[in-house]
């Protein structure tokens, strides 16, 4: 049977992930509900993109994720199924589809019409449409039983890292930072790779920080084991498990992370220059 996913910005002090698990469990006790987090500042789409994107493909094909976030009811917004790379998403049409799978084409868009009759009782979406949803796919229902097949869905984007040309430099921006105060770029492995293998050399710029080095692992900053403790709070520049340059500082932490130690956030820009 599929996995239902839970992703939200509900946080983990109110009712309402409560209210979402026990909605589920009143259709079928043996659901496996996995939580991805509920932990997404609020109504932060871009956020939500990278954490689900990079959370999704290690669930069993034909999960159902269901992304409460940016989701309070409004009767002239849509409320979407989306099958895409093999996996169903139930959220509302805000664009949050459009961040995380910017690259792969949907399989199919439906949007969700079992409330519709019943608009003015809808007071919370997640348990008054999305688990409805979730639970028709999870037991066998085909999308357009409870949908209508749409061909678009609202579309936003974050900026790409671009390349220019005249001055031989990415020009790149942060999208995400980590627990751990990590600074996580929008430039990819395979974007840096493809200009950096037509230069000698190249420097990260950001800030006042300059770095000419690209680490693969967190520890890999680390040149002498015996003396660890003395490269707490160095500042390095990786590729991270999802293949983005990432601002890192050795055992750093929210408070002490590159994010605060640099005062960087999300939209400002960083850059690499070739020689």
């Amino acid at each position: 049977m599929p996995v239902i996913t839970l992703t939200s910005d509900y946080g983990l002090v109110d009712h309402r992930v409560a209210s979402i698990k026990g909605k589920i469990l009143s259709w079928s006790e043996e659901v496996k509900v996995v939580d991805i987090t509920h932990n997404i500042m609020a109504y932060n789409l871009l956020q939500t993109a990278y954490i689900v994107r990079n959370a999704y493909k290690f669930f069993p094909e034909g999960s159902i994720h269901i992304i409460s976030v940016d989701s309070f009811h409004h009767k002239h917004r849509k409320n979407i199924i989306i099958k895409i790379d093999g996996h169903y998403f139930i959220c509302a049409d805000n664009g949050i589809i459009s961040l995380m799978f910017f690259d792969i084409k949907p399989e199919s868009i439906y949007e969700i019409t079992l409330n519709n009759r019943f608009d003015d009782q809808v007071s919370f979406p997640s348990t008054d449409i999305f688990v409805p949803a979730a639970m028709h796919i999870y037991k066998g229902g085909l999308p357009e039983v409870i949908g209508r097949q749409i061909q678009t869905m609202k579309d936003i984007s974050f900026p790409k890292a671009i390349y220019n040309e005249s001055e031989k430099m990415i020009i790149g921006e942060v999208m995400y930072i980590d627990n751990f105060g990590n600074v996580v770029s929008n430039i990819s492995r395979k974007f840096f790779d493809k200009y950096a293998a037509l230069q000698e050399s190249f420097t990260v710029r950001f800030r006042n920080i300059i770095l000419t080095r690209i680490f693969e692992q967190y520890t890999d900053v680390v040149t002498d084991w015996e003396r660890e403790p003395e490269f707490h709070g160095k500042s390095s520049v990786i590729f991270n498990d999802a293949d983005l340059l990432e601002i890192t500082i050795y055992k750093g932490s929210v408070l002490n992370g590159a994010s605060t130690l640099f005062g960087m956030n999300a939209g400002e820009k960083i850059y690499i220059e070739f020689t």
